[in-house]
């Protein structure tokens, strides 16, 4: 099992109000980076945690616990958020499913 996929930890800060104006700032974005085995997830999976086939869904499986808070994963150009997480011994699992409309 390799774990060469760089996947992203996104924590979004809204953006701030502006009184003059009466609208708020654009989101800013923080990223953290690790490396995970990502793959598609089987159609078992997707009956267990969803109930029904889905498309889009992937297993994100990294070989070492991430402890920080994050409110979606971006994988490439696409964003993910998860629905299911699971810590093993030393390992973490994560099932996501893709955001549309994310960039």
């Amino acid at each position: 099992m390799r774990f060469d996929v760089p996947v992203y930890f996104q924590r979004i800060q809204p953006g701030e109000y502006d009184e003059s104006s009466g609208d708020y700032g654009p989101d800013s974005v923080s990223e953290d980076m690790r490396y995970a085995n990502v793959t598609d997830a089987g159609t078992e999976t997707l009956k267990l945690v969803y109930g029904e086939i889905r498309q889009g869904c992937k297993v994100i499986r990294l070989q070492t616990y991430y402890d920080k808070v994050f409110d979606r994963i971006r994988i490439g150009e696409r964003v993910y958020r998860v629905d299911f997480s699971r810590r093993l011994r030393v390992k973490q699992v994560f099932i996501v499913s893709e955001v549309q409309g994310c960039r």
